[in-house]
C-alpha cells in the first residue's frame, strides 16, 4: 500500500463525515477535478483505506432508547472457545458490536434495548445465558459525541 498524501487525508476526512458525496462535490472543496478525485477514491478503495461503507442509525428513532455497554468475563477459559463465545453473541440481534479486548473483561459489547425492562429481558434471557459468560459489567450510555479520528 502506498503512503497516503494530504489530499488523500483531507478526502478520508470529507468521506468519513458523508460517505455519499459526490466525487464532483468533493474534488471541488479539495481542489481537484471530479475524474481525478474518483481515480483518487478507487485507490483507496482497491488498497483496503475504506472496510464499508455503513448508514449512522439513529437507534432512538427507531425506537431503542436505551444503549448498554457491557464487559464480559469469560468464565471458563479453555472449556468453551472464544469463536463459540463470539458466534452466539453475534446472533443475538440487539447486540451492535462484539469486541474482543485486553485487561479487566474479555469482550466488550454496546446493546440496545427498548428501555430498561427490555434491556433487562435481553440480559438474563440471551446474554447471561451465553456459553462461558462468567461475570459482566453494565455501563449506561448516558450521551454519545463524535469525535473525528487522527486522519
Amino acid at each position: 500500500m502506498s503512503a497516503l498524501d494530504e489530499i488523500d487525508r483531507a478526502l478520508v476526512r470529507a468521506l468519513a463525515e458523508d460517505a455519499l458525496a459526490s466525487a464532483g462535490a468533493l474534488g471541488r472543496q479539495l481542489g481537484l477535478s471530479q475524474p481525478a478525485c474518483w481515480r483518487r477514491i478507487r485507490r483507496l478503495r482497491a488498497q483496503g483505506v475504506f472496510r464499508a461503507v455503513r448508514l449512522d442509525v439513529d437507534a432512538a428513532a427507531l425506537g431503542f432508547g436505551v444503549t448498554v455497554f457491557l464487559g464480559v468475563k469469560l468464565a471458563t477459559k479453555g472449556r468453551v472457545s472464544l469463536e463459540d463465545f463470539e458466534r452466539a453473541v453475534s446472533a443475538i440481534p440487539e447486540v451492535q458490536t462484539v469486541e474482543h479486548v485486553l485487561g479487566l473483561y474479555d469482550y466488550r459489547l454496546r446493546v440496545v434495548a427498548r428501555d430498561i425492562s427490555d434491556f433487562e429481558r435481553v440480559l438474563r434471557r440471551r446474554i447471561m445465558t451465553l456459553p462461558g459468560v462468567g461475570n459482566i459489567d453494565a455501563n449506561v450510555l448516558l450521551s454519545e459525541e463524535r469525535r473525528a479520528g487522527p486522519i
